[in-house]
C-alpha cells in the first residue's frame, strides 16, 4: 500500500458533483553520490529521470530534504562467530543511535541474532532503553541471518495502510553475513524487506580485509534495498562507518511517481541523472498493490 493524492474536478462552473480520482503513488528515496562517494545534495528535480520496467514515469513529488521520520531496526549478530567483536558492535550503534535517532520524532528497536532472532527492544526513542538492549545482548549459537531480516521487516517494518506521513524506514545489519541456521532464503528475506520498503544499510564485521561470501550477501542486500554495505577494516571504524549512515539519512532525496500496475507483481525501479560522474543509490523496486 502507498501514500495516495487525491484530486478533483468541477463539472461545470456551477457546484456540480465532484469526481475524486485516487492516484496511488511510489515514493522512491534516494541518495546520488560523486566518483569519489561523497554524497551530493544540491540536485534539483530537472536532474532526474525515473523508470518503472523500462517506462519513463513522470515525477509528481519531489523532496531534497527529507526530514520524514525514522523508523531504524538495529540487527546485531550475536553469533560465535563474532563473539570477540561483539563488545565493539554495541558500543559503535548505541553512539550511532545518538547521532541519529530525533527524540519525539524517530523510533528504533534492537534485535540480537544467532539461531534466532531476539527482540531484545521494542520501539522507542528512549535512548537510554536502546543503550541497555544493545548491551545485554550475549554472543553464542549459530547464524540466522536471513531469518532476522525477514522477522524484523514483516512483524516491525510492515504498515497497513501506509502511515501519514510517510516513514523512512531502515534496517541496519552488523554482521559477518554468514547464515547457517535460517529456515527462510535469502530471497525470501530480501522480498519481505522490499514488501516493508526497509533500506538496509549492512556493516561487515569480518576484518580481515578480504571480500567473503558473507560480504557478497550483505552488499546484495544492501544493493537491491537502495542502502549501502561498509567493510571496516578494524573495530575502531564501526563508528565512523555508523556516522556516514547517520549522515546519509540526513542527506536523500525523495520523488514520486503514479503507479500503473496493480496486479502484485515485482516493479523494477531506474532513477538516471543527467550530470555525469554521479551515481544514484536507490531500491531495485517494489512489489505492486493488488487493489
Amino acid at each position: 500500500s502507498k501514500p495516495s493524492q487525491t484530486t478533483s474536478q468541477n463539472q461545470s462552473q456551477n457546484q456540480a458533483p465532484q469526481i475524486h480520482v485516487q492516484v496511488n503513488l511510489e515514493n522512491v528515496l534516494f541518495t546520488v553520490l560523486d566518483k569519489k562517494n561523497r554524497l551530493v545534495t544540491n540536485l534539483t528535480r530537472d536532474d532526474f529521470h525515473v523508470f518503472e520496467n523500462g517506462k519513463p514515469e513522470k515525477i509528481l513529488f519531489f523532496n531534497r530534504e527529507t526530514n520524514l521520520p525514522l523508523r531504524i531496526g538495529i540487527l546485531i549478530d550475536t553469533s560465535n562467530s563474532i563473539r570477540l567483536r561483539l563488545h565493539f558492535e554495541q558500543e559503535a550503534a548505541i553512539d550511532f543511535l545518538y547521532d541519529a535517532l530525533r527524540p519525539q520524532k524517530d523510533e528504533a528497536f534492537v534485535v540480537g541474532f544467532d539461531t534466532e532472532p531476539v527482540m531484545a527492544v521494542n520501539y522507542t526513542d528512549n535512548l537510554d532503553k536502546l543503550s541497555q538492549g544493545i548491551r545485554s545482548l550475549q554472543a553464542g549459537g549459530g547464524t540466522g541471518l536471513y531469518d532476522a531480516i525477514y522477522y524484523a521487516c514483516k512483524e516491525k517494518m510492515i504498515y497497513n495502510p501506509t502511515p501519514h506521513p510517510y516513514l523512512r524506514r531502515v534496517l541496519i545489519i552488523v554482521s559477518d553475513g554468514r547464515d547457517n541456521f535460517s529456515e527462510h532464503s535469502r530471497d525470501e528475506a530480501l522480498a519481505m524487506a522490499q514488501k516493508a520498503e526497509a533500506t538496509i544499510y549492512a556493516i561487515s564485521t569480518n576484518w580481515t580485509g578480504i571480500r567473503t561470501r558473507g560480504d557478497k550477501v550483505l552488499q546484495y542486500f544492501a544493493r537491491e534495498t537502495g542502502g549501502q554495505a561498509f567493510f571496516p577494516i578494524e573495530a575502531n571504524d564501526l563508528s565512523t562507518e555508523f556516522k556516514r549512515i547517520a549522515n546519509e539519512l540526513r542527506s536523500q532525496y525523495s520523488l514520486a511517481y503514479a503507479i500503473t500496475a496493480h496486479d502484485g507483481s515485482f516493479r523494477k525501479i531506474k532513477i538516471k541523472v543527467d550530470k555525469k560522474g554521479l551515481r544514484v543509490q536507490a531500491k531495485a523496486g517494489y512489489f505492486a498493490p493488488t487493489s
